[in-house]
């Protein structure tokens, strides 16, 4: 699999902005948010390119073998997860939560953790987005081909995007005036991936001086307090999601990176499993540590997802299978 050493720098700030808002949350109160949005917007790009050069190819969509894929990339990192998890849960249980298990197993396996189901351990929350992501292509493929048929991309993104945008309304206007209730919603963030597709789709460069401006806007929000806002889905998503999008263009062309920039190519490409482990090893340890637990789960986040990594991400994506156009480059953000 080809990395582009931009893109896990972009990976790398996100998981970053993650980590500081678990352990720092009076310091960085919208960081989760910021980081989670770049992470849903780099993988509308991503996932919209492999589709792109499927479609290029041959003019379809294999769908099969894009949920094979999807797979392969998310479930054997995700099973490692749930299997440490149902053991410190069964032995420790660090939470007291030892009835909530089966039910979080099967939210976290399902990718249903963005639904309104009760009786779930709060430290499977962050299963969340990957549940948002997934079904999301639930959706996405079958649109990107149909309008790919009929030289229609342009009017699905428009199209795909306000109807994503009157679902977060409509949700909004339905839970108000408890905004943050919409804050794991499936309705919620769907825009923010289709920014990311109509980056990939119609966008070629930005020019160079959006970079430290899309830089900046992100540093601000990470330090306001984002949940609990209406605008926060309307106005705040789609801004961080342009952002993105500005880096994206840029960034997506560095094969290589500055020494000093290294360790975020390093995070970056440790990222996925830094996500799955940060959350519920905060959680894990904040009973025993207090407010040191967010600092200390941050050294064991970086230690447990090059584990996963080497041991599992890897070996999985490394043994052979049947190629396709635009394999070589991993959707998972």
């Amino acid at each position: 699999m080809t990395r582009v050493a931009g893109l896990d720098v972009l990976r790398g700030i996100a998981i970053l902005l993650v980590m500081l808002r678990h352990a720092f949350p009076d310091v960085f109160p919208g960081a989760g948010v910021v980081g989670v949005v770049v992470f849903f917007t780099l993988s509308g790009y991503l996932i919209t390119g492999v589709l792109q050069r499927e479609l290029q190819a041959g003019g379809r969509v294999d769908f099969k073998r894009f949920y094979l894929r999807r797979a392969r990339r998310l479930l054997p990192a995700l099973l490692a997860l749930v299997v440490v998890f149902a053991v410190v849960t069964l032995v420790f249980d660090p939470l007291r939560e030892r009835e909530k298990l089966l039910r979080t197993v099967i939210v976290l396996v399902t990718f249903t953790g963005n639904l309104p189901i009760s009786g779930v351990s709060p430290a499977a929350f962050h299963g969340w987005t990957l549940a948002t992501e997934e079904q999301f292509y639930l959706l996405w493929p079958a649109l990107l081909a149909f309008a790919w048929v009929r030289d229609r991309t342009g009017a699905v993104l428009v199209v795909t995007a306000l109807g994503a945008l009157a679902a977060c309304t409509a949700a909004l206007v339905w839970l108000w005036p408890n905004a943050d209730n919409a804050y794991a919603l499936p309705t919620s963030w769907f825009v923010c991936f289709v920014i990311g597709a109509a980056t990939r789709l119609k966008l070629t460069d930005a020019p160079r001086w959006a970079v430290p401006v899309a830089l900046a806007v992100l540093a601000v929000l990470s330090v306001v307090p984002l949940r609990g806002h209406a605008l926060t889905y309307l106005v705040a998503g789609p801004a961080i999601a342009a952002c993105t999008a500005v880096l994206l263009l840029v960034w997506s062309r560095w094969e290589q990176v500055a020494t000093p920039i290294r360790p975020l190519v390093v995070l970056g490409t440790l990222s996925y499993g830094a996500y799955l482990w940060n959350y519920p090893l905060t959680l894990w340890l904040r009973p025993e540590l207090g407010t040191a637990a967010g600092p200390v789960a941050a050294v064991l986040t970086v230690v447990a997802a090059a584990l996963s990594w080497r041991y599992v991400e890897e070996p999985v994506m490394r043994r052979p299978s049947r190629r396709t156009p635009g394999s070589s480059r991993s959707g998972r953000p």
